[in-house]
C-alpha cells in the first residue's frame, strides 16, 4: 500500500503521522510511505532522516494526497486538506467529529474511508489511541493552567504548591478518566490542594486508592460540583463521552461564584468543550476571560511537546497502521471489532452513532459499512 503524510497545518501543530522509525517499519513489510518535506521537523525529523529509511519526500500536500491509497495524520484534516481527499482513499487520524459539522460534511462528500484514532476501542473498554494524548493533556493542563494563573497572564496570582505559612491553590479535576487521572497525578505533585469528582463508582474507587489522602474524591452532583467549583483557583474539564460531545458541566452562571482570576482549563474541547463558555483557541492565543475567569481552551495541546506526543502516539497507532497497509482497511476492519469500532465514515456515509445523534444525521451500521462497495474517484 501507498502510505502519505502530510505536513500538519494546524495553527502550532508540530507533531507528525509517522515517525522515521514507524516508516521504516512499513517500508521493511513492503509497503511506500511518502512524507510531505519538512513535516517531521516539529519533532527533530528531517527529510534525510525520512529517505534514509526509503520514504520518498514530496514537495507539497497535493502530490502526497494524490499519491497515497491511505493518508495517515495527527489532527482532524482542514478545509483544504478535506479538499484533496478521493473517493475510496482512506484517512487514518483523529476526527472529533461530533461538534464538528462543517468537517463532517466535507468527509461524507469526499467518498473517503475516514477512520478515527479516537473512536478505536480495546478488550479493557478503553480508547487507546487516545490514551497517549490524553495523558500528554492531562499533565499539560495543569502545566497550562498553573501557568495562567500568575497575575501577569490574567489569573488570580496564585502559586499551586504554596509556600510554608500559605495555603496552596486548590485544584479541581472533573472526571477521573485518563484525563483526569493524570491532571490529578501533576497537581498532587505539585502539591496543590486536590479534588476530583467523577460518577462512576468504580472510578471513585480506583482514584481513592491511588491518592489516599493526597486528594479528595468524591462524586459528582449539583452540590458538590457548584461547592467545589466556587473554590477552585484551578478547574480541569477532563470529561469524555466516546465519539460524542462533551456535557456542559459549568453554565455562564456559576462563573458568577468563582473566585476573580481563577483558570478553566477545557481538556474536552476537542468535542464540543465542558463548560458553557468554552470556544477553541491557539497556542498563539491560548486564553481569553469571560466574567473574570481565565479560560485556556487550546484544542491541541499535545501539540506543543510534539517529540514527546509524536512517538507515544505512534506507539499506539502503528500497530493498526501496519494491519490497515498488510490487509487492506476492509479486511483489517472485519479481523479486528476494535479497529471497525474507528471507521466513522464510508462511501458518503456517516457509521458512527455518537456523531449521528449529535448532528441529526442517519448513521449506516458498521457491519452493513464493510460490504458497501468504496466509491470510484470520478
Amino acid at each position: 500500500m501507498h502510505i502519505g503524510v502530510p505536513k500538519e497545518i494546524k495553527t502550532h501543530e508540530y507533531r507528525v503521522g509517522l515517525t522515521p522509525e514507524s516508516a521504516a517499519e512499513l517500508v521493511h513489510r513492503g509497503h511506500q510511505v511518502t512524507v510531505q518535506t519538512e513535516a517531521g521537523l516539529g519533532i527533530g525529523a528531517t527529510d534525510n532522516d525520512y529517505r534514509a529509511v526509503g520514504a520518498n519526500i514530496a514537495n507539497d500536500a497535493k502530490q502526497v494526497f494524490d499519491a497515497a491509497e491511505m493518508i495517515v495524520k495527527v489532527k482532524e484534516p482542514q478545509a483544504v486538506e478535506r479538499a484533496m481527499l478521493r473517493p475510496g482513499q482512506v484517512l487514518f487520524t483523529y476526527l472529533h467529529l461530533a461538534p464538528d459539522a462543517e468537517q463532517t460534511k466535507d468527509l461524507l462528500a469526499s467518498g473517503a474511508t475516514c477512520i478515527a484514532y479516537e473512536t478505536v476501542t480495546d478488550a479493557q473498554g478503553g480508547l487507546p489511541l487516545l490514551k497517549p494524548m490524553s495523558q500528554v493533556a492531562g499533565r499539560m493542563a495543569v502545566q497550562a493552567g498553573a501557568a495562567a494563573l500568575e497575575k501577569v497572564h490574567g489569573g488570580r496570582g496564585v502559586l499551586l504548591g504554596g509556600v510554608p505559612g500559605v495555603h496552596p491553590g486548590k485544584v479541581v479535576v472533573l472526571g477521573g478518566g485518563v484525563v483526569g487521572f493524570n491532571a490529578a497525578q501533576m497537581a498532587v505533585g505539585m502539591q496543590a490542594d486536590v479534588t476530583i469528582l467523577d460518577k462512576s463508582n468504580t472510578v471513585l474507587e480506583r482514584l481513592n486508592s491511588h491518592f489516599g489522602a493526597s486528594a479528595r474524591v468524591l462524586y459528582s452532583n449539583k452540590a458538590t460540583l457548584d461547592a467545589a467549583i466556587a473554590e477552585a483557583d484551578l478547574v480541569v474539564g477532563a470529561v469524555l463521552v466516546p465519539g460524542a460531545a462533551a456535557p456542559k458541566l459549568v453554565s455562564r452562571d456559576m462563573l458568577g461564584t468563582m473566585q476573580p482570576g481563577a483558570v478553566l482549563v477545557d481538556v474536552a474541547i476537542d468535542q464540543g468543550g465542558c463548560f458553557a463558555t468554552s470556544r477553541p483557541t491557539t497556542h498563539d492565543e491560548p486564553t481569553y476571560v469571560v466574567d473574570g475567569i481565565v479560560h485556556y481552551c487550546v484544542a491541541n495541546m499535545p501539540g506543543g511537546v510534539a517529540r514527546t506526543s509524536t512517538y507515544a502516539l505512534n506507539n499506539a497507532t502503528l500497530p493498526h497502521v501496519i494491519n490497515l497497509a498488510n490487509k487492506g482497511w476492509r479486511q483489517a476492519l472485519r479481523d479486528d471489532a476494535h479497529l471497525r469500532n474507528g471507521l466513522n465514515v464510508h462511501a458518503h456515509r456517516l457509521t458512527c452513532a455518537p456523531v449521528g445523534e449529535a448532528q441529526n444525521l442517519p448513521v449506516m451500521n458498521l457491519e452493513d459499512a464493510l460490504d458497501q462497495p468504496a466509491p470510484i474517484a470520478a
